[in-house]
């Protein structure tokens, strides 16, 4: 073992002291909207900030769970995401094999036009215009097929595909597979590490979204966890619960902690997937992004 100098272990010092500060304040803001989502109101009210509430209390979630909006917008993040995912994973890799063939004739300019869409778009008015020309509006369906392949994820996942031994390719079609088959029962089964990275950057960026939602649906039925949590947080429009079925002596929490409430229940699901792919994460994104 090299002895090291007493300069550079207090170098060393130094950067583990900034790490673990910095580290705490990425940790720190949901320690405290999950221990204020949990506190008492009337602890929360009084202290302002807390980190170990000393009673705890689940009224928040009692109340905006007493109505079926949170629940209904619950659903529709989930299924945008899980279907918006899949649509996307699908649609990028069937435009990403053909375009890893360097044989195939307009590679190199097909590749420029995805790389000039990367840098310059039709802008927000336009984009709205074709979604209501297309009959999306107010569909969940504008918020999957206007952003079906990204540009970056597509390059990304080419550039995998390109990284596969040809010979997998040459033997599967001197045993007859079609160019269909080797995608779908050899590369694709290859690339579990740049798929499971593209799902979760695709499914991060579909339960996020709130913009678009705002921009494409009116009716609130079919409106994300991500717009009811802007109205809650940004609005102040808390009033979402159903005091009825707490009694006549039912004081509806503040808003501060339905503003907790909501935010944990909206981070929740998306923190509780990213640990099953978080394995598969660093790999894929490398691997991807090595050759051009």
């Amino acid at each position: 073992m090299v002895d090291r100098s007493l300069p550079s272990r207090i170098w060393d010092g130094i950067i583990i002291v900034l790490l673990l500060i910095i580290a705490a304040a990425c940790i720190l803001p949901f320690i405290y909207i999950l221990a204020a989502s949990v506190t008492d109101p009337a602890e929360l009210i009084k202290k302002g900030f807390v980190l170990f509430p000393t009673k705890l209390s689940l009224i928040g979630y009692k109340y905006i769970l007493s109505t079926h909006v949170i629940t209904s917008s619950l659903g529709v993040s989930i299924s945008i995401t899980v279907i918006g995912t899949l649509a996307n994973l699908f649609f990028t890799a069937l435009m990403a094999y053909p375009l890893a063939q360097r044989e195939l004739m307009g590679v190199s300019v097909i590749m420029r036009l995805v790389v000039f869409s990367m840098l310059f778009s039709g802008g927000m008015i336009p984009t709205y215009l074709v979604v209501k020309e297309t009959g999306l509006l107010d569909s969940p369906a504008s918020l999957i097929i206007p952003g079906l392949i990204s540009a970056f994820n597509l390059i990304i996942m080419r550039n995998f595909f390109q990284q596969l031994p040809d010979g997998l390719e040459e033997a599967a079609r001197i045993d007859g597979c079609s160019d269909v088959a080797i995608l779908f029962r050899i590369v694709l089964p290859l690339s579990a590490p740049v798929l499971a990275s593209l799902a979760l950057f695709y499914a991060v960026g579909h339960w996020n979204q709130y913009f678009n939602a705002i921009l494409y649906i009116n009716n609130n039925a079919y409106w994300p966890i991500q717009v009811w949590l802007r109205q809650i947080v940004i609005l102040s429009q808390g009033g979402i619960g159903d005091s009825s079925q707490f009694g006549q002596d039912f004081v509806p929490p503040p808003a501060e902690t339905i503003k907790m409430a909501v935010i944990v229940l909206s981070t929740l699901p998306i923190l509780i997937v990213y640990p099953f792919l978080q394995k598969h994460f660093a790999k894929g994104a490398l691997l991807g992004s090595v050759k051009g």
